[in-house]
C-alpha cells in the first residue's frame, strides 16, 4: 500500500466513524423519517464512504 492509499483508507474510516457517531445521536423518530433502523447505522455509514 502506498501512503497515498492509506490516507485515503483512514480518512474514509475517519467519515465513516463520524457518521455513525451523528445517527446514533438521532432518536428513533429521526431515523425512522430518514428510513433507518438502529440496526442499519453502521451499514449506511459504511455504504456511504465506500468501505
Amino acid at each position: 500500500m502506498t501512503i497515498k492509499s492509506i490516507t485515503a483508507r483512514f480518512n474514509a474510516w475517519r467519515r465513516y466513524r463520524l457518521s455513525v457517531r451523528e445517527l446514533s445521536q438521532l432518536s428513533d423518530r429521526e431515523l425512522n423519517d430518514l428510513g433507518i433502523s438502529r440496526a442499519d447505522i453502521e451499514h449506511v455509514a459504511r455504504q456511504s464512504v465506500g468501505l
